[in-house]
């Protein structure tokens, strides 16, 4: 749903208004932040002349080099970093900074955001500007990615319990690869913003309280790259476990197969032989032939099960 949202100080609290000409009736200095959620490029447009700024395209938004994620220039900040939705879909996010006032640009309902808000509005104080804002975002985010992490975390134990030799399908192993899959998006997704916070520590738009919060988030996200590799390296030792099975239910199909194979190997010797046709075989005239070749039959597969089992083969 489109949606403006725009953010100011007024009497010790933080307001909020959803029309776009209120910002342009109003003192800029009192706006904290401006929220644009799936808007139409008119709505952009106009706000880009008003305060001056560019409000990149997506194809723009989602350029992976660092030179397009990150740029700074002599009144602005611009941030791109990608928000996962819980789906697992992403949606990048644009955050242009700009005489104290934030302006994000994004396409989805992220749920980061509306925390945000709600941290916001319980401590206005503590949100003087809009680099305030920029780094409460990205700390809310780091804490829903944490989130995502220890859910997958549930999932890939869940999974490595029900992992048996009975239940070795595909299903199982699809199961693994789209855990693995996401577990890469996650890792992706927490890489980006490591990259994104370290710069911002060094840019002199975020204000000096506030490196002891971004310095905490590069440690939470270290932690979290930390834990993303153990929960990739299970899965891929969950994969080997998986594939180790497979192989051993193959073998037991294949000794199945060869032990019967054998088996009934001299049997059919025995039936082969008294099957031919010649003139001259004693056996063909003697009254009790078929029972003793019958028996003859039985015997020989029993003597080679008794082998099998002699020498440990079953």
């Amino acid at each position: 749903m489109a949606e403006v949202k725009l953010f100011y100080h007024k009497d010790g609290v933080v307001r909020l208004s959803r029309n776009l000409d209120f910002l342009k009736s109003n003192p800029i200095q009192n706006f904290l932040w401006i929220d644009l959620n799936d808007v139409d490029e008119e709505i952009e447009n106009e706000l880009e002349d008003f305060l001056k700024i560019y409000i990149q395209e997506e194809e723009e938004m989602i350029e992976i080099e660092m030179s397009s994620r990150y740029i700074e220039t002599n009144d602005t900040l611009v941030v791109n970093s990608n928000f996962l939705l819980s789906n697992f879909e992403s949606d990048p996010v644009s955050f242009i900074l700009k005489n104290n006032i934030l302006v994000t640009v994004r396409s989805q309902e992220l749920i980061s955001f509306h925390e945000t808000v709600k941290k916001i509005s319980a401590n206005p104080k503590n949100y003087p500007t809009g680099a305030h804002v920029l780094v409460a975002l990205f700390e809310t985010r780091v804490e829903f990615d944490a989130d995502m992490i220890e859910n997958m975390t549930q999932k890939i134990t869940q999974l490595s319990n029900s992992l048996s030799m009975q239940e070795t399908d595909k299903d199982l192993l699809m199961e693994i690869k789209n855990l693995q899959e996401k577990t890469m998006m996650l890792r992706e997704n927490i890489i980006d913003k490591q990259r994104t916070v370290s710069s911002m520590m060094r840019s002199e738009f975020i204000p000096p309280e506030l490196q002891p919060k971004l310095t905490i988030i590069i440690k939470d996200i270290n932690s979290l790259v930390e834990h993303i590799k153990f929960s990739f390296d299970r899965l891929d030792y969950l994969q080997d476990i998986f594939l180790g099975y497979v192989n051993i239910e193959l073998n037991r199909i294949i000794k199945i197969f060869t032990i019967v194979t054998v088996v009934l190997m001299p049997p059919t010797l025995i039936a082969s032989v008294y099957g031919m046709n010649f003139d001259f075989m004693p056996e063909l005239h003697f009254k009790y032939g078929y029972p003793v070749s019958v028996a003859a039959m039985v015997l020989s597969a029993l003597l080679i099960l008794y082998f099998f089992k002699k020498k440990r083969w079953l």
